[in-house]
């Protein structure tokens, strides 16, 4: 029998997911092949491949719920209805319940600065709690996270590398972590395999292949 994370977590590309199948929640929708609807939709950051309205038209329904950072750029580029978060806040959309957690750089990275207060998510579908990284380093506030998966990238130089997010998996320690954020833009499926070599006997890693 195949496990939730088979049945229903999908990555579909670079940080892109589709989680579930009713409510279906797609965080940072990119570069869409088959897609479908979507109940919710998670934007991490204002970055072009985490924020495409594009890709958001080829999901979205008049019911779809968008849930972005209160960051200007996300304001400015998306419409309808959006609910705006900041790290620490909470809510509830679609039936799904969501607080969104820090995700930044630390020095000498500045690609994704503290100050801009982006973010990623904590959400639960079917009772299953998933976390989504967003662009992020090993950041301290991972160490108190308790979730069943996790979605961490791993393609380095915009964010963590494959030993870095092993450790931050280390300091999280999820039932299952799925890597992502590489064989786009950055990174391959090496990396990807590499972060499950660090974490063998430790946390389970599912590596998927994009839809």
């Amino acid at each position: 029998m195949k496990t939730f994370a088979e049945q229903k977590v999908h990555w579909l590309g670079q940080a892109a997911f589709r989680v579930g199948d009713g409510p279906v929640v797609f965080t940072d929708p990119y570069q869409l092949k088959a897609a479908g609807a979507a109940d919710l939709i998670l934007i991490t950051h204002s970055h072009r491949d985490h924020l495409s309205p594009a890709d958001i038209e080829k999901i979205r329904t008049p019911a779809t719920v968008i849930v972005a950072p209160d960051d200007p750029e996300c304001r400015k580029q998306l419409t309808g209805d959006v609910r705006f978060l900041r790290p620490g806040d909470t809510l509830t959309a679609r039936g799904v319940e969501i607080q969104a957690v820090p995700a930044y750089n630390l020095p000498p990275k500045s690609f994704h600065p503290r100050s801009r207060q982006w973010v990623g998510y904590l959400f639960a579908v079917d009772g299953v709690r998933l976390y989504t990284a967003g662009d992020t380093d090993r950041i301290p506030e991972m160490q108190g996270l308790r979730v069943d998966i996790a979605l961490l990238p791993v393609g380095g130089r915009f964010t963590m590398d494959a030993g870095e997010a092993a450790a931050a998996a280390g300091d999280i320690r999820p039932k299952l972590a799925i890597p992502m954020h590489s064989g786009s833009v950055v990174g391959s499926r090496r990396d990807a395999e590499n972060f499950q070599q660090r974490l063998a006997g430790r946390v389970e890693v599912l590596i998927q292949t994009a839809e």
